[in-house]
């Protein structure tokens, strides 16, 4: 089915310029960039409905302190690439 849309010159060179750099056309650039904002603004207003229990459960364990284990210590201990120069 057939989207006709209105656009200003500088949106549609911006648009062209991006598609290009990617190796897209104009319609597939445009459709995937469209398509994954469509997902996102679905996704922003998903609700999930839980049990009291289960709702429970989720809050108890954000509220826990986190649970020190060896590869996170070395995460937060090692420096990064940049930082040792």
């Amino acid at each position: 089915m057939p989207l006709n849309i209105r656009i200003k010159p500088a949106t549609r060179n911006l648009i062209d310029r991006a598609a290009e750099l990617l190796g897209k056309t104009r319609t597939d650039f445009m459709l995937e960039a469209s398509e994954r904002r469509a997902e996102e603004v679905l996704l922003d207003r998903t609700v999930f409905t839980v049990s009291p229990e289960i709702y429970a459960e989720y809050f108890a364990r954000l509220d826990a302190p986190p649970q020190l284990n060896e590869r996170l210590k070395r995460t937060m201990t090692t420096k990064a690439l940049w930082d040792e120069a």
